[in-house]
């Protein structure tokens, strides 16, 4: 389990555009957000990066870099850019299952007689701060009920507004 307040660990993953995304080489303004989705299998992961994808000037204009990150391959994850309308996101992919681990993810096991790869992450949201530090965490062990948008960017908001402390730090 992460702790708030502490550093996160780093991730070094390929991106769909042919590029690396380094977490540790993030100089987001004021956050760099990263949303883990379960894969091109999930229709609920499709409309969530594709909502988030519409409104990413919303986050940039925040000073937020936001990233979405599977544990799917090249292949799968490339399917996900190109029949997703995601826009400008940023899909990084092939995140192990160790890595998913050290994040605190929930994981999976294929379906008989689903489309879903062999193991898969289950979605979370974290919002770290410029110094990598966990400021807020969403882990989920189901698809269903992702985080509201708009409250995320209300909450932002307020964060930045009254310089909000990160909570929870008593883990």
């Amino acid at each position: 389990m992460l702790k708030p307040g502490e550093q996160t660990p780093d991730i070094d993953l390929p991106l769909t555009i042919d590029a690396r995304f380094h977490l540790s080489k993030q100089e987001p303004e004021a956050f760099t957000m990263l949303v883990f989705y379960r894969g091109k299998h999930c229709p609920i992961c499709q409309k969530q990066l594709e909502e988030l994808g519409s409104r990413l000037d919303e986050f940039v204009q925040r000073g937020i870099n936001v990233f979405a990150i599977s544990m799917d391959n090249e292949e799968r994850a490339m399917v996900v850019d190109e029949e997703w309308d995601t826009h400008d996101l940023p899909l990084a992919h092939s995140l192990t299952e160790d890595a998913a681990r050290e994040w605190g993810l929930y994981i999976s096991q294929k379906r008989e007689g689903s489309e879903e790869p062999d193991v898969f992450s289950e979605p979370g949201l974290f919002l770290l701060r410029p110094d990598r530090s966990l400021h807020m965490a969403v882990v989920q062990n189901m698809p269903f009920s992702r985080p509201s948008l708009d409250q995320l960017l209300e909450g932002v908001d307020y964060t930045v507004k009254n310089d909000y402390p990160t909570r929870g730090t008593l883990t």
